[in-house]
């Protein structure tokens, strides 16, 4: 409990570094939100100061830091400048669409990672193994970018699946399951965009930790006594490389953020991505700020969940947290 409680602490100190900063980054930027209105001559440099007033950008910035933070702390994140709504709601439905999309790409990689890791662990230099880690290798070096605009192209050439988007023309006049599946054929390019950039390091981190694994005391021990290798796979070396992986879990929760806002701008998937994107160009402040707020919040709710694992399965972990 001290454990959970000292890293919600820190998660909390973290939130107010990394807000300030992104306060900071906006204030020291160029311009404003209503730097194009003054080339409008319909509205009078007045008029327009005034809209500035309004929206408290000539206050200073801990004033209107100290302002937004009480804000959030009530439940409200400011209120867009662009599209004149609280931000909230804007981000919780972004949010939920960006975690659909993160949550099954981890899922797939890991599954296919921990699957082909372990294969290639059980007999480490051998022609497939080989041909598995140059083909790692060589994803490793193509962009993310790259990878979803090759992906897009086939789906646009081929029709074979939806080239953009989370849902088709006729979604809502569909029923709940027609809905789930037009859904989930539109999740299946974005999706396989994340897990081919995520993959290639997860599988070589997998591979290299059950080799090392399978090379330990009590692995030996196990394979003297006449254990099967089946069962040495699973209960004695999974276990022993689990300590790393876990740890690598959290990594790659930061790894497919950061992916899945440039894989769903290029896929017009709606997610916070996008949004961001449009926040920035229009310099939407209090939109930015509560973007980057929220993917730190699930950043570190990953992380959190990482830990939390890693000290239930290892005991010496357990040991040195109490």
């Amino acid at each position: 409990m001290a454990y959970l409680v000292r890293k919600l602490l820190h998660s909390l100190f973290l939130f107010f570094g990394v807000s300030l900063l992104i306060f900071a980054l906006l204030a020291i930027a160029p311009g404003d939100f209503f730097t194009e209105m003054r080339l409008n001559p319909a509205l009078s440099a007045g008029s327009v100061e005034q809209l500035r007033v309004q929206r408290e950008l000539d206050r200073p910035l801990l004033v209107r830091y100290v302002h937004w933070l009480g804000a959030v702390l009530r439940g409200n994140w400011g209120e867009s400048l662009a599209y004149q709504v609280p931000v909230w709601p804007l981000l919780r439905v972004r949010a939920l669409n960006t975690l659909l999309l993160t949550t099954a790409a981890m899922a797939v990689s890991w599954l296919i990672a921990l699957a082909l890791g372990i294969w290639a662990a059980t007999a480490p230099g051998r022609v497939l193994d080989r041909v598995m880690m140059f083909s790692t290798s060589a994803f490793l070096g193509i962009p993310d970018i790259m990878i979803g605009l090759l992906l897009l192209i086939w789906a646009v050439r081929s029709h074979a699946l939806p080239a953009g988007g989370m849902a088709g023309i006729d979604h809502e006049s569909l029923g709940a399951l027609s809905r789930a599946k037009d859904t989930l054929r539109h999740l299946i390019l974005p999706m396989t965009a994340l897990v081919i950039a995520a993959l290639p390091a997860l599988l070589r981190h997998v591979r290299a930790s059950m080799i090392d694994a399978l090379g330990s005391y009590a692995v030996r021990t196990a394979r003297a006594a006449g254990v099967g290798s089946v069962r040495i796979l699973l209960r004695h070396a999974l276990p022993i490389a689990s300590n790393p992986l876990i740890s690598l879990l959290g990594l790659s929760v930061a790894g497919l953020l950061s992916g899945s806002l440039l894989v769903e701008w290029i896929m017009g998937w709606p997610g916070l991505g996008p949004l961001l994107l449009e926040a920035i160009l229009a310099r939407d402040v209090y939109v930015v700020i509560g973007a980057v707020m929220l993917s730190m919040l699930l950043l570190v709710l990953g992380n959190l969940l990482a830990d939390m694992l890693l000290v239930l399965v290892d005991p010496r972990m357990r040991e040195a947290r109490s």
